[in-house]
């Protein structure tokens, strides 16, 4: 049986969102050797995870980096793959079709690369979420089972970190380039506040350049825990576990975080449009609510605090 490649970069919540097809993918090829290609940043995480064999980085050259694309695509042209599942569909990720081809290699190819032999032909994918639009490509590509992935991987030991029995996660960060996705820290200040008042502790998770944020909501709420610059990624699947509600902006975590099945508010702008990318929880459950308005810095703590999912 021939192995098989899975390509997905991008960021936490584009990985994170890809999770259901790589469990789809993996009970398809149950006896396949499967290999995920993504970028340097998430190769040690994934490698725990149970749908791949091998994990092996892109280290993205630009297109200009000739010897560097020739490199990459004599890996994955000797490697054999009898299928590819490119779950990434950009225009750099198909170029990787033309260019095994060119160096021998005829693999089974799913995604939108040209000549694709199971090319993901709706004309409206880009309308799709993400997790409908990936589901449909892997239907077209004939997997027909969508077992719910196994995120026990991620649920270790956080005990080091001493947290009481009833907290809530506050994700206060997002990209620095897209300022629009931030909720204001002093908002999430008054949300700490109220969540210390139902005896319920807030734990403010984040970067280490996200410490400020936790500054300005521990101002509001002495409560408040802060632990920004202290998780790995997988001690975020751990800490949503344990937690009672998680509240947070459209950011790679609190996809992780939904997906762990914590009741969770997003919040969200004019900068991104949750019918294509809201995080999501766990089949079936209705644990992820979206609260949109056009500038966060409109959004009152009384609003939030009166949307919050039930812990």
């Amino acid at each position: 049986m021939k192995p098989v490649l899975v390509i997905k970069h991008g960021a936490l919540g584009d990985l994170v969102q890809a999770f259901g097809p790589f469990a789809a993918i993996r009970a398809h090829h149950k006896g396949a050797a499967i290999t995920l290609l993504t970028t340097r940043p998430f190769v040690g995480l994934m490698a725990k995870a149970p749908w791949f064999d091998r994990v092996e980085a892109d280290d993205r050259p630009a297109w200009w980096n000739l010897p560097a694309w020739l490199a990459l695509g004599r890996r994955l042209a000797g490697a054999g793959y009898g299928r590819v599942y490119d779950l990434q569909t950009s225009d750099r990720s198909s170029r990787m079709l033309p260019l095994m081809r060119l160096l021998g290699a005829r693999p089974e190819w799913s995604g939108i690369a040209r000549g694709a032999s199971h090319p993901h032909a709706n004309p409206g994918r880009d309308a799709m979420h993400t997790a409908d639009r990936q589901r449909e490509q892997l239907e077209m590509a004939g997997i027909t089972a969508f077992p719910p992935p196994d995120l026990g991987w991620l649920a270790g030991d956080v005990s080091r970190f001493g947290l009481p029995a009833r907290y809530a996660l506050l994700v206060p960060g997002a990209a620095p380039h897209r300022p629009a996705k931030r909720w204001p820290a002093d908002a999430y200040g008054a949300l700490a506040a109220h969540l210390a008042g139902r005896g319920i502790a807030p734990v403010v998770i984040g970067t280490g350049a996200e410490a400020p944020l936790a500054a300005t909501i521990r101002d509001a709420s002495p409560e408040a825990i802060d632990l920004t610059g202290r998780t790995a990624i997988a001690d975020i699947g751990a800490l949503a576990a344990g937690a009672a509600l998680a509240i947070g902006n459209d950011t790679g975590p609190m996809h992780l975080v939904a997906g762990m099945g914590t009741p969770a508010l997003v919040l969200f702008s004019h900068d991104s449009d949750p019918a294509l990318c809201a995080p999501r929880g766990p089949a079936g459950k209705d644990t992820v609510r979206v609260l949109r308005v056009a500038d966060l810095r409109s959004l009152a703590p009384e609003t939030v605090i009166a949307s919050l999912p039930a812990p």
